[in-house]
This record gives structure tokens, C-alpha cells and sequence, in this order.
């Protein structure tokens, strides 16, 4: 019991000092997750600790929706969403690397993926989407929020593009190193001129609802 109890400590003590060591690399230099950490954000263990079928079903995503994930990443929910909006839905993945859309693009290109034709991969900034106003039903970010040096902006962007009907949904996770709570979520929402619609999960993975 004491070896068990051991082992727990060390764990805390380790994710401890490691939250504190990236979030003061954050606090000195502001980029976006970089590309070479893209296996890791698209891997089962992160799977297994953050399920894509969870972010679905807080996001709001169902099938036939046009659907905006912004900040896709190397595609760690991608294919999940392609297939939970359907073959008459549209997924439009867009991140500013160029190098996490190709790890994406050879994703798709994977024969077990085979049977998904409707996801468009975009490199474009946060703040200037290249869409229409009012044309998704989701826009939905994973842990990428924060690492936008101006949220709220990109927020106002993303309200711009969802429909009246429609949401746009953050979710956060402790383990990332620019984790914030839910009520800071829900306060830069507000000042990019949005509602709050619902919140889930806890203090260890949340999704924050906003509508217009």
C-alpha cells in the first residue's frame, strides 16, 4: 500500500511540475502546438483519455450537419466526426500548419478510411475563415482555443460563420498546457458578443456551448 501510494505521489508530483514548466514556456512563447507532436495527438492513449464520441455528443454534432472544426490538428477527431455527420454531412478541417494538414491528409488517405469522402481540409487563420456567414450548424474547437493569441477575435469569427440556429463548442482538457476553466470559456465567449448555451464534464474535461 505505501509503494502504491508512493507511485501516486510521484505521479501528481510529475504532472505538476510538468503543468507549471509548459505554462511557463507559454507565458514566454506564444505558438501553436507544433507539428512533430501530432502522433501524439492523434494517438489511441489520447483517444482513450479524451473519446471522440464524447466531444460529439457535447458538441452537438449529429448526422447530415455541416460542421467547422477549427484548429483540426494531425485529425484526432476528424474521421470520428466525418462519420457522425454522415455521408450527406460535411466536415471542413482547418488548421494555420501546413504540416499538421498533410498528417491529416495521409490520415485520410489510409485504406481503413476509405469509405470517408466528406471532409475539406483548409489552411487558413482563425480570424479570417473562409466561408460565407451562417454556413455550419457546429464549429467546434479541441484544445485549441487558447492557443489562439487573440480568442475573442477568433471567437467573433466563428460566430460569424455558424448559423442562428446553430453552436459553437469549446472543449478543454487539464491535461493541456493552456487549460483554463469553463467560467473563462464562458467569459470570452461573452465578450465576442455570444450566449451561453450549456456546459458539460468537470474540471477534468469540459465542452462549453455558444450560440448567438
Amino acid at each position: 500500500m505505501k509503494k502504491f501510494m508512493g507511485f501516486i505521489f510521484k505521479l501528481i508530483l510529475f504532472f505538476l511540475v510538468y503543468q507549471v514548466f509548459l505554462r511557463l514556456l507559454r507565458r514566454v512563447y506564444d505558438f501553436p502546438a507544433p507539428a512533430f507532436i501530432g502522433r501524439f495527438l492523434d494517438s489511441d492513449l489520447r483517444r482513450k483519455m479524451q473519446p471522440p464520441e464524447t466531444v460529439i455528443e457535447r458538441s452537438g454534432i449529429k448526422p447530415g450537419m455541416k460542421v467547422l472544426e477549427a484548429g483540426c490538428g494531425s485529425g484526432a477527431f476528424t474521421t470520428a466526426v466525418a462519420r457522425a455527420v454522415g455521408d450527406i454531412g460535411e466536415v471542413h478541417a482547418l488548421d494555420i500548419q501546413p504540416g499538421m494538414l498533410e498528417q491529416l491528409r495521409r490520415k485520410l488517405a489510409r485504406p481503413e478510411n476509405g469509405d470517408i469522402r466528406n471532409v475539406h481540409l483548409h489552411q487558413e487563420s482563425a480570424y479570417k475563415l473562409p466561408f460565407p456567414d451562417e454556413t455550419f450548424d457546429v464549429v467546434y474547437y479541441v484544445t485549441v482555443l487558447q492557443e489562439i493569441p487573440d480568442p475573442v477575435r477568433a471567437l467573433r469569427e466563428a460566430g460569424r460563420v455558424v448559423k442562428s440556429t446553430g453552436v459553437i463548442a469549446i472543449t478543454e482538457w487539464l491535461t493541456d498546457p493552456d487549460y483554463v476553466l469553463a467560467s473563462t470559456t464562458l467569459q470570452l465567449g461573452q465578450k465576442a458578443g455570444l450566449k451561453h448555451d450549456r456546459t458539460f464534464g468537470n474540471l477534468w474535461q469540459y465542452t462549453v456551448r455558444l450560440h448567438k
